[in-house]
């Protein structure tokens, strides 16, 4: 058998020359989700809300059982989508229009499909920026997860001709009427303040505040490459040290997705009972981490809303603001407009729903 026979059954993954604009990927590998996920989620992370950590406490408000937290279902439906969308990709650049959509439970097994929205070669001429729209769907064909996100993707043959820029007009925020949908009913007198962690509920929280969230937790090298794994996200840049050790940074990156669920975790100090991640309006990775560095996390909440036909919670939009190596008391964010500061690595702004008095 001849070598090039031999590669011929192996994937180098997608190269920016390779997409089009309108191109559906259906991405390998189901995944089935268990209560495994969550224990090991939570030993990277470290998250304490109640809703996701107890079956008891999610029974007396309303789940038919503790559902799984909306992290882990975004980072398995990113994980399937890499060795299609990103296995190439020089940097994840941002997250724009997603919206959980349907409540995820142990045992439920998801898969996931890209339709490319965009593309836009970048003026080096060896790399371009793939829009893409990603659903992720349940064992029964409902659609759990949809949002769209942006990667830089290396070009393999630098003299492949640009494709004509097509960059998707993408909502600046989803709107309160498309929040609530993975959330069932809740009876929100069977909520237990102390077991929660926090006395305060959406009506105490006001637009403008600001809260530092005081707990800093340092990156692992094997905590990032457990998370990279878990999820079966086979980009290059976060796990082949082999090959990152000669790139520009000389080190493997750590994933976008573990700086999210660190700052998330974070979090759970000011915001206990923000239970419920429902959409995320966009997010950038401003710079890399990299294991050893320590992750602080500062939120402001930018609007209040009520969900339409639900009396039983409230939405706060929120800015999750990551940084490293640098306590966030003075709520470091941008030293000029669209200038970020120094130890700034992450900028996110999502829904997050909490239960009403």
């Amino acid at each position: 058998m001849t070598s090039s026979t031999t590669n011929s059954k192996t994937g180098a993954g997608n190269f920016f020359e390779m997409f089009r604009v309108g191109q559906v990927i259906a991405h390998a590998t189901p995944r089935t989700i268990t209560e495994g996920d969550t224990a090991v989620y939570q030993g990277l992370y470290g998250s304490r809300f109640a809703v996701q950590s107890s079956a008891p406490f999610a029974r007396a408000i309303g789940y038919p059982t503790a559902p799984i937290d909306d992290l882990i279902v975004f980072h398995v439906i990113l994980g399937k989508t890499v060795p299609d969308i990103s296995l190439n990709a020089i940097a994840n650049l941002g997250y724009a229009d997603c919206r959980f959509l349907a409540p995820v439970y142990p045992g439920d097994t998801l898969t996931a499909t890209s339709e490319v929205l965009g593309l836009r070669e970048n003026s080096s001429g060896d790399s371009g920026i793939v829009y893409v729209r990603t659903n992720g769907m349940n064992q029964d064909g409902v659609t759990v997860l949809t949002y769209a996100r942006w990667v830089m993707v290396r070009k393999r043959d630098k003299s492949a001709p640009a494709p004509t820029p097509t960059v998707p007009k993408l909502p600046e925020a989803v709107t309160a009427d498309q929040l609530g949908a993975a959330v069932p009913s809740l009876h929100i007198p069977s909520w237990d303040k102390t077991l929660a962690g926090s006395a305060h509920f959406w009506d105490d929280y006001a637009v403008g505040e600001k809260i530092d969230h005081v707990d800093g937790m340092t990156i692992e090298e094997a905590e990032h490459q457990i998370a990279t794994r878990l999820y079966q996200n086979t980009a290059r840049v976060h796990f082949n040290q082999h090959v990152e050790g000669q790139g520009r940074f000389g080190r493997r990156l750590v994933y976008g997705g573990v700086v999210i669920s660190l700052a998330r975790a974070l979090s759970f100090n000011g915001l206990a009972n923000a239970f419920h991640i429902a959409a995320i309006n966009g997010g950038r990775h401003v710079a890399p981490a990299f294991a050893g560095d320590t992750v602080y996390a500062w939120s402001e909440v930018l609007d209040k809303a009520e969900v339409p036909g639900r009396s039983d919670v409230g939405a706060l939009r929120l800015r999750l603001v990551g940084v490293k190596d640098l306590a966030p008391a003075s709520f470091p964010l941008e030293t000029a407009p669209g200038k970020y500061a120094p130890g700034v690595i992450l900028d996110l702004d999502y829904w997050a729903l909490l239960p009403r008095a």
